[in-house]
Formats: structure tokens, sequence, C-alpha cells
């Protein structure tokens, strides 16, 4: 297939409802709302500042609340949607230098906008004792109760001002300083054989030619080997700094913050954690399901036949050619899997999917399409990947992708409307409820995902359900299992770095021991020590233990496509209800109103039933 295809009628999209340009009285006159806006919220703070040390007697607190919530939450849709605009129209026009220059403009709006909002946070845990009153006399705020106790569990946590303003000034030459090392030796490694960048290598583990990925992987290791002094001492000194912090800021644990940032509690976390590692023999006979097929068809030149060899993780299950005489369409290369789509194709089957879930997000995924939501035309200047882009002024969204017609492209549009679907059942919320944790923020996609998947592989061929089936299972094996590993590892690194320092030894005996605790038999003797030095996750200094966050999301996602097979078209009103509340509670209590409990293991095995039919299918083929 040309992936630059020369399909007609790939639309992109229309932004005129948001701001026909950057130099439109429009857009000019939302800038200058967002400086006046920021000029009131100072003048509202430093209000508050006057009363606290002049005159407390005199300060009514929750009055003073009521006016800065109302208006921080007009600044906060602002803020957003420039910051949402200066990015989407860079993205697909990325040498466009005014467009590069608007984006610092906003950035550096941005920054007064937050130090703004650190002040606040002084104000409230100031006062925070009057918050009952608050919420007593203005009942109509109720729903800001989570936001505002996350805001002080926050603060609580904070270092004083000058402290704060200190560890951000030493951390650009210390962890960001690391993580630009990492980052920095990973993008410029070379094989010098075949010339290879290092993510060439990388993306090898999905070539058809096992030896491909073979040589690909040892080079892959080779290169890292070669450099593993540099990326250990980015890592020691990187997971050095963080606990360092976490003690000033009075976390027990690097895992205490992740919770918190999640809206997590520790029981639903080892809820999620426990039935995944219930799991792990359906995922390990997922792989040596796969690895009986690459031997057997000589897809693999693996020699160890006790499980996959780590380069074998990603290698395409193509069956071997039918010799029957009467093939069906689907068997000559006509399926839905294996067309070229055209983009009117894939609206269409979009809406039809969506709508066999429920016609309010058939209706949202027509409005998307109709209103030219989408940019989907390959061209130069735009940036690879996809995205969705949520704005809070006029409460509409944006969805960017790269359209080939590939089946892959039909799963990541699905993907990216699946969350402005959520953004849209969020609508007449204030604009401070917008923002969830990521362990919710992947929920609509997946889920949206799902209903395109399941569909499709109740339709395909045989020979085609074994390559779709592989494919929704090795994603989900590597949002699980490999999650997992990651965890694990993170989890005794942080462990033995509270006891001193760690070197590239230490670095690969953790993710050895990483790998047989949640891989096992899965893999044979073929392993990859040195994935701790691929996951830039890993030197990230703005959050540990990034990960388990996206096995939550697939669980979640999962279990709630349970739940819709179970109950029917009726469950669509509890699923819509439930994205609508996602912004302003934990994620306990947000299941908890949709009517299922997220602390016990049962709920995640209701999602992981899904995965284990798809291998007794893969199995039967």
């Amino acid at each position: 297939m040309n992936t630059t295809t020369s399909q007609s009628n790939i639309p992109r999209w229309n932004l005129d409802s948001i701001f026909p340009s950057i130099k439109s009285a429009e857009y000019q006159k939302v800038l200058s709302d967002f400086e006046s806006g920021m000029e009131n919220l100072e003048n509202l703070l430093e209000s508050a500042r006057t009363f606290i040390t002049q005159a407390t007697e005199n300060f009514d607190f929750p009055v003073w609340l009521k006016g800065f919530l109302e208006a921080d939450d007009k600044v906060s849709a602002l803020c957003s949607s420039l910051n949402a605009y200066a990015y989407i129209i860079y993205s697909v026009d990325t040498t466009n230098t005014d467009y590069l220059n608007n984006i610092t403009r906003i950035d550096n709006l941005t920054l007064r906008y937050r130090q703004l909002d650190l002040s606040f946070k002084s104000v409230l845990l100031a006062n925070s004792g009057r918050l009952e009153d608050f919420y007593r006399r203005f009942p109509e705020f109720e729903g800001y109760r989570y936001i505002l106790n996350e805001t002080l569990e926050e603060t609580r946590h904070q270092m004083s001002p000058a402290e704060e303003r200190l560890a951000g000034e030493l951390q650009q030459t210390g962890g960001d300083a690391w993580d630009r090392l990492h980052e920095q030796l990973i993008s410029n490694l070379k094989d010098t054989e075949t010339g290879k960048t290092f993510n060439e290598l990388r993306n090898d583990a999905y070539s058809a030619d096992s030896k491909v990925r073979k040589s690909s992987y040892e080079k892959e290791i080779s290169l890292l080997k070669q450099n593993e002094i540099a990326f250990a001492a980015c890592l020691n000194n990187l997971k050095g700094e963080t606990l360092s912090l976490n003690r000033h800021r009075k976390w027990q644990k690097p895992l205490d913050r992740s919770l918190s940032s999640a809206r997590l509690s520790q029981k639903t976390l080892g809820a999620l954690i426990g039935a995944i590692e219930e799991s792990l023999p359906l995922w390990r006979e997922y792989f040596n399901l796969k690895a009986d097929f690459l031997h057997k068809n000589n897809l693999t030149v693996s020699q160890d036949k006790k499980g996959l060899a780590f380069y074998d993780l990603f290698a395409p299950l193509v069956p071997p050619p039918s010799n029957k005489q009467n093939t069906s369409d689907t068997e000559r290369g006509q399926s839905l899997l294996s067309k070229e789509w055209t983009f009117d194709e894939a609206r269409d089957y979009i809406i039809e999917r969506y709508s066999s879930f429920s016609s309010q997000m058939g209706d949202f995924a027509k409005k998307a399409f109709a209103e030219k939501w989408i940019d989907a035309e390959v061209r130069a200047g735009k940036v690879g990947g996809a995205y969705d882009e949520d704005f809070a002024l006029g409460h509409q969204s944006r969805i960017m992708t790269n359209f080939t017609g590939a089946f892959s492209d039909i799963i990541t549009l699905a993907h990216e409307l699946g969350h402005a679907y959520h953004f849209s059942c969020m609508k007449g919320k204030p604009a401070a409820f917008f923002s969830y944790p990521m362990t919710l923020a992947e929920t609509a996609s997946t889920f949206a995902e799902t209903i395109v998947k399941q569909d499709m592989i109740s339709k395909c061929s045989d020979a085609e359900k074994i390559q779709i089936l592989d494919l929704d299972l090795q994603d989900v094996s590597q949002v699980l299992v490999d999650i997992l590993c990651r965890f694990y590892f993170e989890k005794s690194v942080f462990e033995e770095r509270e006891k001193g320092e760690l070197n590239a030894d230490d670095f690969c005996r953790h993710m050895r021991e990483a790998q047989e605790k949640s891989y096992g038999n899965g893999l044979n003797s073929e392993r990859h020590e040195y994935m701790w030095a691929v996951k830039s996750h890993y030197y990230s200094t703005g959050l540990d233990f990034y990960n388990f966050p996206y096995a939550f999301g697939q669980l979640f996602a999962a279990g709630l496509y349970a739940r819709y097979k179970k109950e029917g078209p009726d469950f669509a009103k509890t699923y819509a209800e439930l994205l609508s509340n996602t912004g302003n509670m934990s994620c306990e209590d947000l299941c908890k109103k949709a009517g299922f409990d997220i602390t016990t293991k049962d709920f995640w095995k209701s999602g992981i039933e899904m995965y284990a039919k798809e291998v007794e299918m893969l199995k039967e083929i």
C-alpha cells in the first residue's frame, strides 16, 4: 500500500469556530481577556494577602473564594484554549515561524498564570479551616470539594516557596539535564554496519523478516552496552534526586506521590496488580502459542523453543498461503482488515460502530466529521502520529491524524474520537473539572477502540483473524505484562537506591529479575536485560511509576465493555455519566457512583476475561 495515498476527500480541519487566525480580532481579544483576567486574579490574591496580614477578622473567606473560583474558571478556559490552539496550528505547519513565536508568547503567559496558582494554594491552605463554611453558604460549589482537598494535599507536600524555587532552578542542571543526556545519547546512537539509527533498529522488531528482527535486536543491545556507564549514571542520579526531594516534600515512598496524582488508593492499585499477576499464566500461554506458530511456519530464527524470543514479541503472524481452490473474497485480500480504506469508508464505519453502542455517541461522531474537526491529510510540515485537543471555549475538539488507508488508521481515528467524546460528555462543567488523571484519560479512547476491534474480529476470515487477534493481544500484553515488569523494576530500584549508588550491572540484575517475575516461561533464554536503558519514562523527573495508569486504563475500558455486553444499550447512559464525572472525584468514588467496585480483583478480572476469550479463539484457529 502506498503510505502517501492519493485518495481524495481526506480532510483538513476547519478552525474558524475557534479562531480564524492568530492575527484575527477574535484571537487578539481572547489574548487581551486572558491578560486582564490574570490581573483580576492578582488583585483578588493581593486583597486576600492584605486581609490575612492586617485584618484577618474582617476577611470573609467564603465570599472571596467564590469570587476567585468564578474568575479563575474563565481564565482557566482561556489559558487551556490558547495553549491548545497554539499547538495544533504549529503541529500541521512546523516551519511557520509566526506559529513558533506564538507558542513562546503563550508559554510565557501560562507561566505567569501558574505563579498565580501557587499564590492561590497558599491562601487556600491558610484558610482551610473555613472551607466547610464555604460549602454551607454556597452549596453550588460542593462539586469543588474533591478538587480543593486535592489542592490542599498537594500544598502540604510542597517545600517553602523559596525552597521550591531553588529546587526548580537546580532541577534544570540536575534531573532535567540527566534526562536530556539520556535522550541525546539514545537519539544519536547509530549502527556503523547498517547505518540504522537506534530508533530504526527498534522499529525492526515489527519486521516480517526474522533475521532482521534478531540482527537488529543484537545490535541494539550492543549499542546500549557500549553506553551503559552513561545510562546508569543518568538513572542512578535521577532516582537519587527523586528520593531526596520526596523526603523534603514529606512523601514516604515514590509510589505515594504517583498514586496521589492518579487519584487512586493503594487498595485499588493492589487489586489491579493482583489481578494482572493472576492473569500471567494466560499471557504466558499466549506467548508460547505465538512462539509455536512462528517455529512451525519457519517465521523465527530462534533456536530456543521454550518460549518466545524477546525480539519476536512484535513479530507479525502471517499465515502461510492457503491451498484452497475456492477462496473467499476476504481470503483473497479484500477483507476489512487488509483493504485500503477511503476516508469516507472510515468515517461511515466509525459512525456505524459508535452508533451501535449509543445514538449519542454516533451523533457525536457525525458532528465531528460534518463540522470538520479532523485534520487527516498527510503532508509536508505536519507532525506524525495523532492526538486530540479539547477547547473549553465553545466546548469543542480538534483531532489530528495521518490517514493512509490502513486498518490501523481506523483504530487510531476511533481512539482519538473517543477522547473527544469524553470531553463532550463534560459539557456544562466548570473548566477546573476538565483536568482528569492519566488513569481515566485513556478510558473513552480505549473503549472506542475496543468497539471497533471486537467488530472486526467477528467479521474477519480465520487467516486474518489470527493477525488481528495477535495485534490486539500483543498490544494488551505490553500494557499489562510489560508494564507489570516495569513496575517491579522501578520498585526494586528505588528500594536499593535508598541504600546506596547503583551501576549498570545492578540495573541489568533488577531488569532480569523483573522480566522473570512478569514474563516467566513466556520468554525463552533470549531476553533484554538492558530495557532499563531504553524506556524514557524511567528518566523523567515529572512522575515515577509513570506506567501503571496505562494498565488501569486498558483494563478499566475492558471492564466497562464487559458491563456493556452484559447490560446492553442501557449501559450507554451510565457510561456517558461516568465520563462526565471524571474531573472532580477519585477513581474509587467515580466507579462507586456508576455502580461498581474497583477496589477488589473481580472488576479487573472481568476486563481480563475478554482477552482470555481471544487467546482461546487463537488456539482454536
